[in-house]
């Protein structure tokens, strides 16, 4: 039996610290507090064994609260992808003071002013420094920075890329290009690897059809395979868009035509290879 993962997930307490992304009216149904307790019963129904929990601010003191709760929850939240500041020249003793299932580290840089952020060579020595620690680097980024993503992969081959939501395609307006095109390059690379997650909060989140954003994810899944495809609910951010339900079964409907062991894969054979996890192999 093969584990399913869901390999990108949120929890954040706003009582503990806040989320400054969550600004607009448009994000209200979100913009409240999210605990273990609320993602549980979604899990269960639909068969959900285990999880990577993903950071949501640029905070240390969130990363080491997000390990604190993957420590409580039983094997339930299989690894975390954290925050650190890439540009510490102290960034390898803090990566190994962060103690539980830390098993990546991602930057907002789809939010900073430079496009070429992933460029500098701060960033980079970092990014480095995350690699030769065991993590993997989580790119979280928009077509807008595909580029500077693929020249860093390329530059550092020993680090191994997880691009996170398929790097926002623009569904929502119906183009394909230049994103396609750079996605194509991006999956040539052999260290980077893809989530198939948070592509319907890149349609319409009212009036979104599964016609809509299937083009986008079999490009995905065209592109790097199957083997090197994660699937991801990016829960609670979707729900702006739709149920954990609907995110599982576009996913679903992405890989119909693929073989059995090619859909384990990206259900959770290629999550817990990537992000080294407990064994998928389970009795």
């Amino acid at each position: 039996m093969t584990l399913r993962i869901d390999a990108h997930h949120h929890l954040w307490d706003l009582d503990r610290r806040p989320q400054p992304w969550l600004v607009g009216e448009a994000l209200d149904p979100i913009n409240r507090t999210f605990r273990p307790a609320d993602l549980l019963p979604l899990l269960d129904e639909h068969a959900i064994d285990a999880t990577v929990l993903v950071q949501s601010s640029s905070s240390l003191d969130e990363t080491r609260e997000l390990l604190a709760i993957a420590g409580e929850s039983g094997g339930r939240v299989a690894g975390v992808v954290g925050w650190a500041d890439l540009t510490d020249p102290a960034l390898p003793d803090v990566l190994a003071s962060l103690t539980g299932p830390l098993v990546g580290i991602r930057h907002q840089v789809q939010d900073e002013p430079d496009p070429a952020f992933l460029d500098r060579a701060d960033v980079r020595r970092g990014i480095s420094a995350v690699g030769a620690a065991g993590l993997v680097y989580d790119l979280l980024v928009t077509p807008r920075e595909l580029a500077s993503a693929h020249a860093l992969a390329a530059a550092l081959p020993e680090v191994l890329f997880v691009l996170d939501h398929g790097g926002k395609p623009p569904i929502a307006s119906g183009a394909r290009e230049p994103w396609a095109g750079l996605i194509t390059s991006l999956a040539a690379l052999p260290n980077v690897t893809c989530k198939l997650s948070g592509l319907i909060t890149e349609a319409d989140w009212a009036a979104w059809r599964p016609q809509d954003v299937l083009p986008y994810a079999r490009h995905l899944l065209d592109s790097f395979g199957p083997e090197r495809i994660l699937f991801g609910s990016d829960w609670p951010v979707s729900t702006l868009a739709g149920g954990y339900g609907d995110v599982l079964a576009l996913a679903e409907e992405a890989v119909a035509g693929l073989s059995p062991a090619e859909r384990e894969a990206v259900f959770g054979v290629t999550a817990a290879r990537v992000y080294r996890l407990p064994s998928a192999d389970v009795a």
